[in-house]
């Protein structure tokens, strides 16, 4: 059948469409955001990058050693190589989502799922440190700059029809560091490094979130895309967005958003349930304090008046800072609602952890330190009391858990975990204001530490254990070496010099070859036959052909001997004295009566390669010989002489 050139058959219909450029289904003026936002972007990215090769330069200059020098020298040759690369992924990545958003099919694919916690436990220690330290920087941007990302997610979603969040969003925190972990997947850095880049990343690209958000926000308010949403609120440092709505009173509702853990929780408040207020003598009307002047309240309690174990009047304490106010200002406020129930919860919260009995009391004294910190985290986020991967919560617990098995002892001071945990304690109240990120960047260097310390811990634990082992491997050892000197020496004569010998020095080369090879192994077994030939060689012989025998055992023998020796890096003075004294032995043998004195000869000229190799290795014999021999080519050479003068001399 003939087809008709006007004819298109349905199946490529569909294939064309599909084939379409997905960009034509987003607005023009979607297109200019993501345009605009580039420009800064790359800028960005290009700062970081220049700052990167300088700060990994000055962390190689103050690095503890070479191993950790090459580390960031390594890191900054991996970055350059990688840094176009990097820049060209991550765009990619960029134009991929703002692609999506026209695409409803597939705007749900690039959703980084939140880690749960049991997920977060089955990653490795190196994975969760990255993911927390993210976590911080989101958190950090979206306090900071979440006001403006709000209003952009918003007028995104009307811009495309359909509901868009933050996760969603190209342009805010998830997405960007996604975009940038994906891009820089290859670099083959260690995690120290990741963790910097990451800090830098934060520092360079995330920090100006606000005015991405707020360029944004324009051009789209420009274009009449929601022009009545009142503008975000900026200031040369970034005016924390959070801060800012926290400034007006808090009202009904406000009551009405908060989690549904809380508000089964605010229920439970219902017979101890009470609000804090000034207490003049004559009580003007009062008013709701707003939660910024509450945090201004609950910061100065945290610099000024911190906690004991034994002091958990917060709310007597917050009394009376409102009856200041008011004798100074005459404004009488008041805490009540969900704020009044936040701090009380708290502070029951706390009263509880440190009635435990199975919380050693120095911890308590640090943990009551954090009770404002806390009560102020419950004050901005009510999800404190339903989420367990809370950073804030997380960051108690990992302290709790690290501290489990601490005694009482004294000098608590000196320990490493105290003072770190100190420190924490410490760097929260001197920082903490309004910003709750502090506690997933707290976390993350405190997860770190604990990694570090349970690695030191493990290879100590693993180090005594050897330790153990190898004492009990020696015991064996030195059982196995008795029983074979027992066998070998029952019932023989020998000159004392041999037998120092066999005790002092061949008894080591026996035990260094059992350790290593084993007692069954045929270094062993070598070693054994060495010293029966060694026992053999010095005893008196009435067979007319042991000479012959000798002869041709020595050589070996004395090749053996040495090797040992060297092996268990024996003196080579005392190796050389006992050498001479062995000659002497074994030239001795032949002057018996019956034995031809020809043969003395024979074993001096056989022996005599051997003796001059050792005598050109250093191994002397003799304390005139010791003298001369300098350990200089010259001295060698004459110690070499008197030698074989002196061997020639015994001889006749």
């Amino acid at each position: 059948m003939h087809n008709d050139g006007n004819v298109v058959p349905l199946r490529r219909v569909a294939l064309d469409q599909a084939m379409d450029p997905p960009l034509a289904r987003l607005p023009v003026i979607a297109l200019q955001v993501r345009d605009k936002a580039t420009q800064q972007l790359r800028q960005a990215l290009q700062t970081l990058f220049d700052n990167a090769d300088d700060t990994l330069f000055e962390m190689a200059d103050r690095a503890l050693d070479d191993v950790e020098q090459n580390l960031f020298f390594e890191a900054m040759r991996d970055l350059r190589l990688k840094r176009k690369s990097i820049e060209r992924l991550f765009f990619e990545q960029f134009f991929e989502a703002f692609i999506s958003l026209g695409q409803c099919h597939l705007a749900y694919r690039i959703l980084p799922r939140s880690l749960s916690t049991s997920t977060r436990a089955a990653l490795p220690d190196d994975g969760l440190e990255r993911n927390l330290a993210v976590d911080a920087m989101v958190n950090k941007v979206l306090y900071r700059d979440g006001f403006a990302l709000d209003q952009l997610t918003a007028r995104l979603s009307t811009l495309l029809g359909r509901t868009l969040i933050e996760q969603h969003n190209p342009l805010g925190p998830t997405m960007l560091c996604k975009f940038f972990l994906g891009a820089g997947r290859h670099l083959g850095v260690d995690i120290k490094v990741k963790m910097v880049i990451l800090q830098l990343f934060d520092r360079y690209v995330l920090s100006g979130a606000g005015q991405l958000y707020a360029q944004a926000n324009q051009l789209l308010m420009a274009t009449g895309v929601l022009p009545g949403l009142a503008p975000a609120p900026i200031s040369d440092t970034t005016e924390n967005a959070t801060a800012a709505a926290l400034a007006a009173p808090a009202g009904p509702a406000a009551e009405n958003h908060v989690p549904e853990v809380f508000a089964n929780l605010q229920n439970l408040l219902l017979p101890v349930r009470s609000s804090v207020a000034a207490t003049p003598g004559a009580s003007p009307p009062t008013q709701q304090i707003s939660n910024r002047e509450l945090l201004r309240l609950l910061s100065h309690l945290q610099q000024h008046e911190p906690f004991t174990v034994n002091d958990s009047d917060l709310r007597g304490q917050l009394q009376q800072l409102l009856n200041r106010v008011w004798v100074k200002s005459g404004k009488s406020w008041v805490i009540e609602g969900v704020d009044a129930d936040a701090i009380q919860l708290t502070v029951m919260l706390f009263d509880c952890i440190l009635a435990d009995a199975t919380l050693p009391d120095r911890l308590k004294t640090l943990i009551a330190r954090l009770r404002i910190p806390l009560v102020k985290v419950a004050v901005l986020d009510k999800h404190l009391f339903s989420h367990s991967s809370h950073p804030a919560r997380r960051l108690l617990d990992e302290i709790a858990r690290a501290a489990q098995g601490w005694g009482e002892a004294d000098g608590h001071e000196r320990d490493s975990l105290y003072r770190y945990i100190e420190q924490m304690v410490l760097r929260l109240l001197n920082e903490f204001g309004d910003d709750p990120a502090i506690f997933s960047e707290l976390l993350a260097e405190f997860l770190a530490f604990t990694r570090d310390e349970r690695r030191r811990s493990e290879l100590l634990e693993q180090r005594i254990r050897d330790a153990e082992e190898g004492r009990a491997q020696t015991a064996l050892a030195r059982q196995r070496v008795e029983q074979a000197l027992n066998q070998e020496l029952l019932g023989k004569t020998l000159p004392h010099s041999v037998l120092a010998f066999v005790h002092d020095a061949w008894s080591n080369v026996l035990l260094l070859t059992c350790l290593k090879h084993g007692h069954l192994s045929p270094q062993w077994q070598a070693d054994v036959q060495a010293l029966a030939d060694l026992i053999w060689s010095v005893q008196r012989h009435d067979q007319p052909d042991a000479p012959e025998r000798l002869l041709m055992l020595v050589p070996g023998l004395l090749k053996s001997l040495r090797e040992g020796l060297s092996r268990s890096a024996f003196d080579p003075f005392s190796t050389s004295a006992f050498f001479s004294e062995l000659e002497r032995l074994h030239v001795q043998s032949f002057e018996q009566p019956g034995h031809s004195p020809a043969g003395a000869s024979v074993l001096v000229e056989v022996l005599e390669p051997f003796f001059l190799q050792t005598a050109e290795e250093g191994q002397l014999r003799g304390g005139a010989v010791r003298v001369l021999d300098d350990g200089a080519l010259f001295g060698r050479g004459l110690a070499s002489v008197i030698a074989k003068l002196q061997r020639l001399n015994r001889v006749k």
